[in-house]
């Protein structure tokens, strides 16, 4: 494709060269085998976000009683993450114009610098709670090239039919991170004895065992997020030497543009709205996924498992799906309304069990672990695929951008709705509302929603 003399000039040229191009000036396109070490490093710091910023919450219990935090306090970590993507746009801005290596040395000496401060052992405990909240916020500055750089990096790295698993790789390792803090920070660290269901009492914990503990996982990920830091460092080139397929290499619409395209465009709104809503509100409910379960005498422990086994289950078959993808393409939408459909159902499933009293239906542990679950699977799984969809809609706006807007939008509502716990924690059976609603919500967009696959067009029938 040709250039023209300025900027402007060059977004109004056709995407597509003509029939009458040059024969003797093709695209040429090839993959390289280190795609696998940049997806690995993009993944594992995502991992380790995601695993900072869900840390409180599976050990609520045990923050009380060690730090003397409130539920209030819990809530506002938790909302660190979503407050952390109000700069988006300077990210976004900066991958697009500097590449993504620059963005994600950016977001990753956040990560550092933020599980640095955070892990400072001070014994004034009022101090000490300024500095966790200052270590939450600076981890979730690195929100916004974690959670939306994925799609970008697939484009620029991996070939059309490996396209969408990267991006489920990519886009669903900040939720593996947060599911293993299900696992590691209840394991690791003691609940206090008045928690958990009424059975014989073992040892009292004291507080200084329980802060020990917590300190020692904090050191722990600061570790791991030091040898990461490093590694990106030394390595992690923005892009290959040659582009991995034709729409890689496609010239692409300029940062204005691409932001006036985007909101000007009802069926990109359409999308967007179907990803943010289920997905910010199942992230501000899986942060205090402990206090829901509460009620149903549901242990720390135990509330831990079911977090942990609802996000792997959701990156599994999400990495499945999108695999399937890849194989049959053109079948985004009928994926995401299988999911949704099933995320709707199992939501509200588990919504009327919780209110056995009223609704009378049977609420056993087997029943309350599978509707949890299934919300999650369903509702995880589907990141990637809506990113793809999301993409294709509007191609050529850069994917980074796409991607930020549409998780700036994501992390508003999981905002959102994480104010409103701060002032009504009491009782939360409306957050189960909140959830079933957002399903349906997000299903009725999708099953009205007009598909197309412009990238994939490119791909498929203009490189032959």
């Amino acid at each position: 494709m040709g250039s023209g003399g300025s900027s402007t000039e060059a977004e109004r040229e056709p995407l597509l060269a003509p029939s009458h191009a040059e024969p003797d000036s093709p695209v040429h396109s090839r993959v390289y085998g280190r795609r696998w070490l940049v997806l690995s490093l993009f993944s594992l710091l995502g991992f380790m976000q995601g695993m900072v910023w869900n840390f409180w919450g599976p050990i609520q219990n045990s923050a009380v009683q060690a730090f003397g935090f409130s539920s209030s306090d819990i809530a506002v970590l938790v909302l660190w993450g979503p407050v952390g993507f109000v700069p988006w746009l300077l990210f976004m801005w900066l991958m697009d114009k500097k590449g993504l290596r620059a963005a994600l040395l950016l977001s990753a000496s956040f990560m550092l610098l933020g599980s640095a401060v955070r892990s400072i052992p001070l014994t004034e405990q009022p101090l000490r709670r300024w500095l966790i909240h200052g270590g939450h916020f600076l981890n979730g500055l690195a929100g916004p090239t974690i959670m939306s750089s994925g799609p970008f990096l697939s484009t620029t790295w991996f070939a059309p039919d490996q396209r969408a698993t990267a991006t489920a790789v990519a886009s669903l390792f900040c939720y593996l991170g947060s599911a293993a803090s299900f696992l590691v920070g209840p394991l690791a660290v003691p609940a206090p004895n008045r928690t958990g269901p009424a059975t014989a009492a073992g040892p009292a914990v004291s507080d200084s065992a329980i802060r020990d503990r917590i300190q020692l996982v904090m050191y722990a990920e600061l570790s791991v997020i030091a040898v990461l830091f490093t590694a990106v460092l030394l390595y992690f080139p923005s892009r290959p030497p040659m582009p991995p397929s034709v729409a890689a290499a496609s010239q692409r619409l300029s940062y204005r543009s691409s932001i006036c395209r985007l909101l000007s465009n009802l069926r990109f709104l359409m999308v967007a709205l179907a990803y943010a809503v289920p997905s910010g509100v199942i992230a501000g409910w899986a942060g205090v996924l402990d206090m829901v379960l509460t009620p149903a005498e549901v242990s720390q422990v135990d509330a831990g498992w079911i977090g942990f086994w609802s996000t792997v289950g959701g990156c599994l078959l999400g990495v499945a799906m999108a695999r399937f993808a890849d194989s049959i393409r053109g079948m985004l939408k009928l994926i995401l309304v299988l999911m949704l459909a099933g995320a709707s159902l199992s939501s509200t499933w588990f919504t009327l069990t919780c209110l056995s009293s009223f609704t009378h239906l049977p609420s056993t542990a087997a029943i309350l672990y599978t509707s949890c679950i299934l919300v999650g699977i369903f509702i995880y799984s589907s990141v990637p695929i809506f990113f793809e969809l999301l993409i294709e809609t509007v191609y050529p706006v850069p994917e980074g951008i796409t991607c930020g807007v549409v998780t700036f939008l994501g992390n508003l509502v999981s905002g959102l709705l994480l104010v409103f716990l701060t002032f009504y924690s009491t009782d939360l059976s409306w957050l189960n509302w909140c959830l079933t609603g957002s399903c349906l919500f997000s299903l009725v967009l999708i099953l009205f929603f007009r598909e197309s696959y412009d990238r994939l067009y490119l791909d498929v029938f203009v490189a032959v």
